[in-house]
């Protein structure tokens, strides 16, 4: 399967972690998909990701003392492999899985997706269930030594043929269901060691397993890698494994974590390629938080928000919404809908940041036809001269460029 066909530009999307976290439902996925396929589709917002433990039952109902519950009752079909809570997701009982749920959204003219931790449950290996292609049982293909820090859910996976076996038919069991994207955890950046060095070189050879495994599955889908950060000189593997990788840990409605993106996204500039990108992670846009934090409209003012928007887009990052759709306003709907902006994202289009002089960052994009754009950013707390770009065209006001940029704003023009 060619990987480029599974992401031929950066995929664009929604994902229920930053309102739902752990707990969202079948419910609360469909009524987000009716809305992007309603109001978002038609400027190629496709993706509908169901995010972190949607096998778990009840994953909230700890909530003051852990995000991820100890030991929790875990869903699995026969062959160790993860399947949906029926109580939440009501379609997946008697084995239909995700299918149910995929078909809804394909009928919408979308694309399903579900979020994995790497590895195989430790509820598998403590009761040496059977793995589907192979007489090793689950205990012999996990790795007891290789645990995530953050969730207790998975052993590490050995790098034996077994151990391919599990993911191949792991894989296959979500492209039986028409899953379009896996966004697999704990994998670019493991947690588990000390050194940063050696965090994202101890998923390496899952990675490559679960490439082999969506290769061989006949399906295309699109493989995304979290956490960051990223490791630069793994760059190569990554692209040639992955359909989109994480360059930074969680992203939140701070400036902070944007200001810090603009150092990211110098190091990783041109290091992605046509079906293969590095992720600036979601967009912290709209209403968020809802479920177990405070639900709140981001805390980015507006013109941090048409920062974010343009940054990711002139950087081609992928694009994933974490907010909750149906509490969608006129403003951020305005931020996702910006055409131009959008088609800043080809992977065709050349892309490189031009300066970064105190407070002040510039960023050009060329496109094959030759039409050139210029991001120019503020990141100081107060208001300063924009660039003399006389007859340029201003892409979110549709004016000329003014002679100031707000703080920590921008100005995106299209040169003459």
């Amino acid at each position: 399967m060619d990987q480029k066909c599974a992401a031929p530009r950066p995929p664009m999307g929604w994902n229920s972690y930053d309102y739902y976290d752990t707990a969202v439902t079948e419910a609360d996925v469909r009524k987000n998909a009716r809305i992007l396929a309603e109001r978002l589709r038609a400027y190629g917002w496709e993706y509908v990701v169901v995010d972190i433990q949607w096998y778990a039952h009840r994953p909230d109902r700890m909530r003051e003392k852990y995000q991820y519950i100890p030991f929790n009752t875990l869903h699995m079909d026969g062959y160790s492999r993860l399947i949906p809570d029926p109580e939440r997701f009501p379609s997946a009982a008697g084995g239909g899985g995700f299918k149910p749920l995929a078909d809804y959204v394909h009928e919408l003219g979308l694309k399903f997706g579900i979020h994995i931790m790497r590895g195989i449950p430790r509820i598998a290996a403590q009761e040496h269930r059977p793995v589907l292609g192979t007489e090793q049982t689950a205990d012999e293909i996990a790795d007891p030594a290789d645990v995530c820090r953050w969730n207790p859910d998975m052993y590490g996976v050995r790098d034996t043929e077994a151990g391919q076996a599990y993911y191949d038919s792991l894989v296959a069991l979500y492209a039986s269901w028409g899953v379009d994207f896996i966004k697999c955890d704990d994998i670019c950046n493991t947690d588990n060691w000390a050194e940063p060095s050696d965090r994202a070189r101890a998923g390496r050879h899952e990675m490559r397993m679960l490439r082999r495994a969506i290769d061989r599955c006949g399906r295309p889908i699109v493989l995304s890698l979290s956490p960051g950060p990223a490791l630069l000189d793994m760059a190569d593997e990554y692209a040639r494994c992955a359909n989109m990788w994480r360059i930074t840990d969680d992203m939140w409605d701070r400036w902070e974590h944007v200001r810090n993106m603009f150092d990211r996204c110098r190091l990783w500039q041109g290091l992605g390629r046509a079906g293969a990108y590095p992720d600036c992670d979601m967009l912290p846009l709209g209403v968020i938080g809802g479920k177990f934090r405070e639900e709140r409209p981001t805390r980015l003012t507006r013109d941090e928000q048409r920062t974010v928007m343009t940054l990711w887009c002139v950087f081609g990052s992928p694009l994933m919404l974490g907010a909750e759709l149906t509490k969608l306003d006129g403003w951020t709907l305005s931020l996702l809908t910006n055409r131009e902006l959008l088609a800043l994202l080809e992977p065709a289009n050349a892309r490189r940041e031009l300066s970064h002089a105190g407070e002040r960052v510039v960023w050009e994009v060329t496109t094959p036809a030759g039409s050139r754009f210029l991001a120019v950013f503020n990141l100081s707390d107060k208001p300063m001269p924009g660039l003399d770009l006389s007859g340029a065209v201003e892409l979110w006001t549709g004016g000329e460029a003014g002679p100031l940029l707000p703080p920590h704003g921008c100005g995106l023009y299209k040169m003459p």
